[in-house]
């Protein structure tokens, strides 16, 4: 069987064309990951109220002007760049608030960094302000190396730089401070 050379043309017109169609689904991913600028988030969302439940009753609700998504990086978190507000409801149903200008929640550490007029005011009336406060979820641990100053339920008062705590603070580390703290002087039973 002899072969002409318009049907070789036509072959090799054929084998070309789908070469190129395979070569271009292959690149298919690359070309959607051009869509998305490097630095930019997969997701904004905006005017956030994020209500967690733990088997129907609600244990925390974050609201958000604005909440960028990059959990599509090498190094996944949610920024927001606007600020938070977080509000936690304990077993009793008492509310303990978290606020911050600036947030940001790193998902493979669970490191969370709050910046910016950060205050804390728990249930039991605990108030806590500092520039900056970091939260390791893992640990259930709270530090910052920034000026900050706590006043407790009990009337203590601590301004420092820098300070390591139990999330419910009732292990609490100052590393330089200046305050009035109320110690209770227990006698010895007769």
């Amino acid at each position: 069987m002899s072969l002409t050379y318009k049907e070789i043309i036509t072959s090799i017109v054929t084998l070309i064309g789908v070469t190129m169609l395979f070569s271009c689904q292959g690149k298919l991913s690359e070309l959607r990951a051009l869509d998305i600028e490097g630095d930019a988030p997969q997701a904004i969302a905006k005017g956030v109220n994020l209500k967690y439940t733990d088997s129907g009753r609600m244990v925390a609700n974050l609201k958000s002007p604005k909440m960028k998504d990059f959990t599509n990086k090498d190094f996944p978190y949610r920024e927001f760049p606007d600020g938070l507000e977080v509000e936690f409801f304990d077993e009793n149903n008492e509310k303990s608030t978290v606020t911050a200008d600036y947030g940001i929640v790193y998902e493979d550490t669970k490191l969370i960094d709050l910046q910016g007029n950060v205050v804390i005011f728990t249930a039991d009336s605990l108030r806590l302000e500092a520039s900056q406060l970091y939260w390791d979820q893992t640990l259930n641990w709270v530090f910052t190396d920034r000026p900050n100053k706590i006043k407790f339920p009990n009337g203590a008062l601590n301004e420092g730089k820098g300070f390591d705590a139990n999330q419910n603070f009732g292990n609490f580390r100052s590393r330089t401070n200046i305050g009035v703290q109320v110690i209770e002087d227990k006698k010895p039973d007769e």
